[in-house]
């Protein structure tokens, strides 16, 4: 069978081609610009090309047929829309990734399943791919477009740490300041719910849903089984570090309003995902990847993570001085605000 992943080695995707590129029964294409071939598997076949230039996309897929493609980089109706024109006769399935972030804010209920209703009041990234997902949809019941919609929640790799208030640059800044002894501030009390899935799991999943004609037509979100507080998570990475945490709780409604005139969107990314409970009931998906479950808890994936990191400096710590001082910022504004309250 012939797979062709449009991005192919992002966080996510990485993984999945990396599984698939051991599989005798899978032949893979990347679609990319070439950017991160170093992380290509040996025997994948790379297609050089920019996805939104559609003539040449068009002209390089033109003697191939596919059994599932798999679109990783699309977020806007109009990048699904020229997908749908690009594929819609040159594959017996297409994937798309959706968000789990695309459920409905504020939850209604803790436990989420594909049957809970998509809106984001909060966060333009959700609408928008709760837009993609309504356009093939609908292609899929009026034309028989064979799609399947996929919704990750946070999935990481040995690259990156999750963390929930972070700046522009990722969580590096973050770890330093707990390695330096710094307050890390933790949105809310830290007592919300939240999944989080390392990537070579996500991967089980997934490619149990490529090829498969139950899949066509359908929406499942993947995700690991285990559940952990922000607090645990925190401290889960404090004590890989070997350091102590100095946590510090603030409203995710106060970072919202503060972040906004730094240009961080943390009503999005917290009251819009982060700081809801959430509790996925994956049945769904383990009718089709019985196999899918969390083969590396967080304990293991942070250390995982923080080997590579420090082993690989230039690419992942990437300092972030702007954040760094924001956080002591916020922190000094709410101790006086305590001070002054008599």
């Amino acid at each position: 069978m012939k797979a062709l992943f449009i991005g192919g080695t992002g966080t996510i995707s990485t993984a999945i081609v990396r599984r698939l590129a051991e599989d005798t029964n899978w032949e893979v294409y990347l679609l990319n610009r070439g950017n991160r071939s170093e992380v290509v598997p040996e025997g994948v076949h790379q297609i050089i090309a920019d996805i939104n230039d559609e003539e040449a996309v068009s002209d390089a897929i033109k003697d191939l047929y596919f059994d599932s493609v798999c679109e990783f980089i699309g977020f806007t109706k109009d990048q699904v829309e020229r997908d749908y024109r690009l594929f819609k006769d040159k594959t017996r399935q297409y994937i798309y990734t959706s968000s789990a972030s695309a459920y409905h804010k504020p939850a209604a209920g803790y436990v989420i399943t594909e049957g809970t209703t998509l809106a984001n009041p909060h966060w333009e990234y959700s609408r928008n791919k709760i837009a993609c997902e309504e356009f093939l949809m609908d292609k899929y019941r009026n034309e028989g477009f064979p799609v399947t919609i996929v919704r990750p929640s946070h999935t990481y790799d040995e690259r990156n740490i999750p963390v929930g208030a972070h700046g522009s640059k990722g969580s590096w800044q973050v770890i330093k300041r707990m390695m330096e002894g710094k307050p890390v501030i933790i949105h809310g009390d830290g007592t919300s719910l939240w999944a989080l899935t390392f990537n070579k799991d996500f991967a089980t999943g997934y490619t149990a849903l490529m090829g498969n004609r139950h899949a066509i037509g359908e929406a499942f979100q993947i995700t690991g089984d285990e559940i952990l507080t922000w607090n645990q998570i925190y401290q889960t990475i404090a004590d890989a570090l070997g350091v102590k945490l100095n946590a510090y709780h603030v409203s995710s409604y106060f970072l919202a309003q503060a972040g906004a005139k730094k240009g961080y969107d943390f009503e999005g990314g917290l009251i819009g995902d982060k700081a809801v409970s959430v509790v996925f009931d994956n049945t769904k998906l383990k009718r089709l990847a019985p196999n899918m479950t969390t083969t590396i808890p967080f304990h293991e994936g942070v250390r995982i993570a923080l080997d590579y990191i420090k082993s690989h400096p230039e690419e992942c710590q990437r300092d972030d001085p702007e954040f760094d001082a924001w956080c002591d910022d916020v922190i000094a504004a709410l101790e006086k605000a305590k001070q002054s309250i008599e």
